[in-house]
């Protein structure tokens, strides 16, 4: 089996419940390999290539597709017999009605989003039925040189299933409970619990990477944390939108830094890492933001990785990487 990780420049549970459900999470579900997805671009290829190994089946759901490689991709796919299959977010479909009359057009299964949620905002692609590729980022070309986003490939058998199954769903407009497999989260079933189980689980550090902070759960989830002694350190995209939970959060000890350019480095990434290198570590990346919208009613998906084994390489991805945009964010 094999994870990897990319860095690019897009029913309520107890806490003690939650704690024990990431406590059981295999740590050998799978193998795991890290790399770093350039702010260059150079390495955007690393999603191409991996759209174009499906030989019977891809799926992909996507809030956002404007990346003409990609649609042309899953358009020849098609014509090599492959069976494609795209869900599109319907709240934007002067965004993504380009790709949607390409691909109607030239034949693929292309659908929008149910309306059954504000926003369909997961991003995914699997390929074969055996491989899923989580990101946080959308494919939209013009951000791949300036937003910090991460994506990891999931090839865990009962992730993949999971993945799957709310596909079909979801393609079909019919509604289904969404299960973990070995080390998913989603909304909007299950994601607050697990993200707040995550940040309760912090011993020693607890870093957050995040578009928006605004769900009161998890910001005082995290503001307990760094209050009880835990080194805090967040890195947010215009802190300004934020500044009761940013000066609550400093209040308790923790750190702040952000961006705010328009027109600079976007930190449009949603990832934490509890613990990096201790054996409580645990790492979490998936497309929900920390807001009430995205853990209640939108579709999101992540995961959440957990202990220091093979899983190892994805910490230290996202972690490093975390470092490199906390030193050379402004403090808040």
């Amino acid at each position: 089996m094999l994870w990897k990780v990319l860095t690019r420049a897009g029913t309520a549970l107890t806490a003690g419940a939650a704690a024990v459900a990431l406590a059981t999470v295999p740590a050998s579900a799978a193998g795991y390999t890290a790399f770093a997805f350039s702010r260059s671009g150079t390495t955007e290829p690393t999603i191409y290539d991996f759209v174009n190994t499906a030989t019977s089946s891809l799926d992909m759901t996507m809030y956002e597709l404007q990346d003409t490689t990609a649609v042309n991709d899953l358009i020849a796919l098609k014509k090599k017999g492959v069976t494609v299959r795209v869900i599109l977010d319907r709240q934007h479909q002067s965004e993504n009605s380009s790709a949607y009359a390409s691909l109607t057009a030239a034949g693929v299964g292309v659908v929008w989003s149910p309306s059954a949620f504000v926003y369909t905002h997961q991003k995914t692609i699997t390929v074969d039925g055996t491989t899923s590729l989580i990101l946080t980022g959308n494919l939209t070309s013009q951000y791949y040189t300036t937003g910090r986003d991460y994506g990891v490939f999931d090839d865990d058998s009962r992730d993949v299933a999971s993945i799957e199954k709310v596909f079909n769903a979801d393609y079909a407009g019919t509604s289904v409970t969404p299960t973990d497999g070995d080390h998913l989260l989603w909304s909007p079933t299950d994601s607050r619990s697990r993200l707040v189980s995550l940040v309760d689980g912090a011993t020693k550090t607890l870093d957050v990477e995040e578009l928006e902070l605004s769900d009161s759960t998890v910001v005082n989830a995290i503001v307990a944390r760094a209050k009880a002694g835990v080194a805090v350190r967040v890195v947010l995209e215009t802190p300004s939108d934020y500044a009761g939970e940013v000066s609550s959060i400093k209040a308790a000890g923790g750190k702040v830094v952000g961006y705010s350019d328009p027109d600079g480095f976007y930190i449009h990434a949603k990832a934490m890492v509890a613990d990096y290198g201790l054996s409580t570590q645990a790492v979490e990346a998936g497309s929900m933001n920390i807001s009430s919208n995205s853990l209640s009613s939108n579709r999101e998906l992540g995961l959440i990785l957990t202990g220091t084994g093979v899983a190892q390489s994805v910490a230290t991805t996202i972690e490093t990487t975390f470092a490199t945009d906390f030193t050379g964010g402004t403090a808040a």
